[in-house]
């Protein structure tokens, strides 16, 4: 009888497949990105990065729960034609912002503020593009998350449509199509797993989970995968679709790994958290990072790199908007 593969076993095959492929072939997507640079705006705007962390600083000192919702807003713009601020662009109902899908999320006043500080000390300078993505990083670092480092010089695209949007998962989609879409974004199974992580903080409107409350596909019963306990929470909880509850059901308000060992106990809040623990392609990846903390914390930082490099415009493909919410 074949021994079951231990989770140091595991731990190193992740780390060896992946060595492997990228010493062999390594992907389009982890070249260096022509036109990006950590010192872009070293003599250009050199306090750049220095305004950001203090503005989102105070942000978080002041309201906690918007270290998830810049995360999500950074993610949000890069899974649409890749990280260049399209949804920070303000066209009623025509651009990203105006879609279904994005109706919760917030933070764009927050963007603007910074824009404006940064412009005030660096004008038509740094893209809003760019912006965003220090804001994201820096937001999950001030929350627990591990510190990277980021290559800048993207620039800002000029349009942006909510029906493109409206493509993003809302949650309820199978392990297939989550890979599928990931990998369009040029990120694996081990990067959709890793950024799922963020799901220790945050929150989600009970209207995107009800029906696995009262009328899983159409049965007219509750998810039969979900904790017998937590189930009765979420439905004390939920009694409004307007309600909100948290997505990490065990340490809402810590970046760690606990969110992994909730999918374990079939405590996954969104139907395509749990799912990714019963599939062989993604359970694997689950039990490693809710095993070792230390590994989340090194995957979600790769993983996030790597979401910022997201088909990004460079040179002369964009442009730096004076307004976040407006093209020149």
């Amino acid at each position: 009888m074949a021994r079951p593969m231990g989770l140091l076993s595991l731990t190193l095959l992740l780390f060896s497949v992946f060595t492997i492929a990228i010493a062999d072939d390594t992907p389009a997507y982890l070249l260096p990105v022509d036109g990006l640079d950590p010192d872009y705006y070293k003599k250009s705007c050199p306090d750049m990065e220095a305004i950001i962390q203090r503005m989102v600083k105070k942000l978080l000192k002041d309201d906690y729960t918007y270290g998830a919702s810049l995360i999500r807003l950074h993610f949000h713009d890069c899974a649409v034609n890749g990280c260049d601020g399209s949804i920070l662009l303000d066209i009623p109902n025509t651009s990203e912002k105006y879609a279904a899908v994005s109706a919760t999320l917030r933070g764009y006043d927050f963007i603007e503020d910074v824009k404006a500080s940064i412009e005030a000390k660096c004008p038509r300078t740094v893209s809003c593009s760019d912006i965003l993505t220090a804001v994201a990083r820096d937001a999950a670092h001030v929350i627990g998350a591990p510190y990277w480092s980021l290559n800048y010089g993207r620039k800002d695209g000029r349009i942006s449509f909510l029906e493109q949007a409206n493509a993003l998962p809302m949650g309820r989609e199978s392990i297939t199509d989550l890979i599928m879409y990931f990998q369009s974004m040029g990120l694996s199974p081990v990067d959709l797993v890793s950024l799922q992580g963020a799901h220790t903080i945050g929150r989600s409107s009970c209207k995107s989970f009800a029906q696995r409350l009262y009328n899983f596909q159409g049965t007219n019963n509750a998810d039969p995968t979900l904790n017998d306990q937590y189930l009765n929470y979420l439905q004390r909880k939920c009694s409004k679709d307007s309600e909100y509850t948290e997505l990490d059901a065990t340490t809402p308000t810590i970046f760690d790994n606990a969110y992994y060992k909730n999918l374990q106990n079939n405590m996954g809040l969104l139907e395509t958290d749990q799912k990714m623990w019963v599939d062989s392609r993604t359970g694997p990846i689950v039990k490693a990072l809710a095993n070792q903390q230390n590994l989340f914390y090194a995957q979600f930082g790769a993983a996030m790199v790597k979401l910022s490099l997201s088909n990004v415009l460079t040179n002369d493909e964009g442009e730096v908007r004076i307004k976040c919410s407006a093209v020149l």
